[in-house]
């Protein structure tokens, strides 16, 4: 699971959904109150947009004709962070290594970038 947190518009079809499920998957991992450590050292979580990352996927994914059912709620993501740490909670994704990552991964979202 991550969180590229580049501009959906670039993303193909295959990243931009699954980066949306992924944030599904990550509030409901938070729920259980697992550990999230490894996501945050790894440059694959901010817990404090997945909210906004989640409804950004959402929003380019009905941009493109795709059907979106399943909302991400605020109360979710507050119920979902609130176990974390501060110095969880204020982890930073590091965008333009995230970038690179992915277009090092996608021919078609390096192409879509350009």
């Amino acid at each position: 699971m991550r969180m590229w947190l580049v501009n959906p518009k670039i993303m193909c079809q295959k990243h931009l959904c699954g980066c949306h499920l992924e944030m599904h998957m990550f509030a409901g991992h938070m729920k259980r109150k697992r550990k999230v450590d490894g996501f945050l050292k790894n440059n694959c979580l901010e817990p404090l947009i997945l909210k906004k990352v989640h409804d950004e996927m959402a929003d380019e994914m009905r941009s493109r004709g795709y059907n979106h059912k399943t909302p991400l709620s605020e109360n979710d993501v507050v119920e979902a962070i609130s176990y974390l740490e501060e110095s969880q909670l204020n982890c930073k994704i590091n965008e333009y290594e995230s970038l690179k990552e992915l277009i090092s991964r996608c021919d078609t979202c390096k192409e879509r970038l350009s």
